[in-house]
């Protein structure tokens, strides 16, 4: 059977996973009586309430004679590291752009990835119903990109396919009356476009894992595509690490993928995407030969994380009331766990009680706390740090390209926030009702701006980043919250008197009946130093009724924050205690008096630092 290797890119919710159902519906590899979930390749819990894809997963469709194997990659920057070493799993890409927003910076990003390895692009222009749908403009966008990513010519001769994910219908022309119910023009460009893989399946055994998964009965699994010769299981095979250094083991398990499934096979050869299993500490970039006949492929090149946070054990004085799993050694299990199956995530012993992950983003650390709240773990985390490195001599720190869109009444305060945040602008144009602004910013001065973002454009602002590059670091102070917070000194439960009271002070996060504690973050001051408040405190209650009328406090509405709010909202001296049912903020220090000396102390060294 002809095998064609593909992978689909696109920027986050421009249809990618839905398209892929339909070609995955369309091309009867499903049984008719098969129930098929929506978004069937997002198969993660977040990933399906976030409508994002987190993990890139292969998947293989029958179209006539052809096996095509299309692997869905993930659309958001901070997952890059996977995207980048899925271009060489595959010979071909499918670029989708919305026909309204058209290109947005991580298009951009994984485009260059998929250029760099010299695939030719099929670009496919979804949402085409959308009233507002300009899909010549986005045609000469995606082209200007194509000449700016430094494309050859052929790369730039590209095939456009007009589609409607969402009704499943398709066409190659961008008038909306020839638009039929059938993926059918995709599938002919797949064929006929993209080239069968390389390899020779008669050579001696080249396999490279360019993705890993883990499985706690046979440990790691190394995915990627055979380059050439054959492999069965039981065979004994030579790893050549990435240190030089050869390993010879037996092939336990072959994995292949038809549909959305992955099932046992007994022999691979070269062009398949397949999963093995066999050598428990396989790593990406490792070579699998032939015994007696080892040559290594190139290596490859693996994004350095750019973010880094301490995990440690809850030492609040709730610990164990909510979770489960509290001890360190149970924390610093599920993190080398996760950092088996992920190669951009990053795990070193900070002290007894606590660990430093690194990883590609807020994102990308945010969704491992989330997963491992619902698992039953108690945990505290710090703010992001973004990571330093030196560069000839120089300290450097991460920036990030980022691309804006905002209604024109906001324009104002968004420059002015960027402009202290250490932002530069690069280009500002206007399109129907809203404005595009292109800025390079450092990463530092992106953690806790899109909270701010979105109550500056009132819920209208789009705004996306992707990792630019390393560049000097910059002076200003950016990155830190201005405001200062509420901190409880007494431990107990809030009542409505004293968090009535308390309101012209600033905005509570709690509600009355909560239980808190002594150096529990409660509310956001209205000033910029932080106050300890009581918020405990009863109304005093006497046997004498007073001549007035009795009053209910009537509170105001209390903010709420998500995980990833909490954790760009938090200053350096702050924490965020992780729970399976609650987040909740809280200085590192819990002590009022202790926390006050400790402040005073750093303000004389700031003094004396002047």
């Amino acid at each position: 059977m002809n095998t064609r290797n593909i992978a689909i890119i696109a920027h986050v919710d421009h249809g990618k996973t839905t398209l892929v159902d339909q070609l995955l519906k369309q091309s009867g590899t499903f049984r008719e009586n098969e129930n098929v979930a929506e978004r069937a390749m997002d198969s993660n819990d977040i990933e399906r309430e976030r409508g994002i894809t987190i993990l890139a997963k292969p998947t293989s469709i029958k179209y006539k004679d052809y096996k095509i194997n299309i692997l869905d990659t993930p659309g958001h920057a901070d997952f890059g590291g996977e995207v980048e070493r899925i271009m060489h799993m595959v010979d071909g890409v499918l670029l989708l752009v919305d026909a309204y927003e058209g290109v947005m910076p991580q298009t951009k990003f994984v485009l260059k990835k998929a250029l760099e390895a010299g695939h030719k692009p099929i670009v496919i222009v979804n949402k085409i119903d959308k009233e507002t749908a300009r899909p010549k403009e986005v045609i000469d966008e995606v082209l200007d990109l194509l000449i700016e990513l430094e494309a050859d010519e052929e790369q730039l001769d590209f095939p456009v396919v007009y589609t409607s994910a969402i009704n499943g219908t398709s066409s190659l022309s961008d008038d909306l009356s020839t638009q039929e119910h059938t993926m059918n023009p995709i599938f002919e460009l797949i064929v006929n476009e993209i080239p069968e893989p390389t390899g020779n399946k008669d050579n001696d055994l080249q396999f490279q894992p360019a993705l890993l998964d883990y499985n706690d009965y046979v440990g790691r699994i190394g995915i990627g595509t055979i380059a050439n010769g054959t492999i069965k299981v039981n065979e004994m095979v030579s790893c050549v690490r990435l240190d030089g250094s050869i390993k010879k083991f037996r092939v336990q398990k072959l994995f292949g993928y038809f549909g959305l499934k992955r099932i046992e096979i007994e022999e691979a050869s070269a062009g398949d995407v397949i999963a093995i299993a066999g050598l428990p500490d396989i790593e990406v970039g490792e070579t699998i030969c032939s015994e007696g006949k080892e040559n290594a492929l190139p290596k490859l090149r693996i994004d350095e994380p750019t973010l880094q946070m301490t995990f440690g054990t809850n030492s609040s004085p709730f610990v164990g009331k909510e979770g489960k799993i509290v001890t360190a050694s149970k924390i610093e299990e599920r993190l080398r766990k996760q950092a088996e199956s992920d190669v951009s995530l990053k795990v070193e012993q900070n002290d007894q009680e606590s660990f430093i992950v690194s990883g590609r983003g807020e994102l990308h650390l945010s969704i491992l706390i989330e997963n491992m709240r619902r698992e039953g773990f108690e945990l505290e985390v710090s703010k992001p740090k973004v990571i330093e490195k030196e560069v000839n001599g120089v300290i450097c720190e991460p920036y990030e390209d980022v691309q804006i869109e905002c209604p024109e009444d906001t324009v104002g305060s968004v420059i002015e926030a960027l402009g202290k945040r250490g932002g530069t602008m690069e280009t500002m144009s206007n399109l129907p009702g809203i404005v595009r602004l292109n800025y390079t910013v450092p990463s530092r001065g992106l953690i806790g701006f899109t909270t701010d973002f979105m109550t500056m454009t009132k819920g209208f602002g789009i705004l996306n980043h992707t990792f630019k590059e390393y560049l000097p670091k910059t002076q200003a102070d950016v990155g830190e919250r201005k405001l200062g917070v509420l901190v409880s000194m007494e431990n107990g439960k809030a009542t409505a008197y004293s968090l009535g009271a308390l309101e012209d002070r600033g905005v509570m996060f709690i509600e009355p009946g909560e239980e808190v504690y002594e150096g529990m973050i409660v509310g956001e001051a209205n000033k910029d130093a932080d106050l300890a408040v009581n918020v405990v405190k009863g109304k005093q209650l006497t046997n004498t009724r007073s001549a007035g009328k009795d009053h209910t406090v009537v509170l105001k509405k209390t903010k709420a924050l998500s995980l990833e709010a909490a954790l760009e909202y938090i200053n350096n001296d702050e924490l965020v205690e992780v729970t399976p049912l609650n987040y909740r903020l809280r200085k590192k220090i819990l002590n009022t008096e202790e926390r006050k000396k400790y402040d005073a102390k750093i303000r004389e060294s700031k003094k004396q630092e002047v």
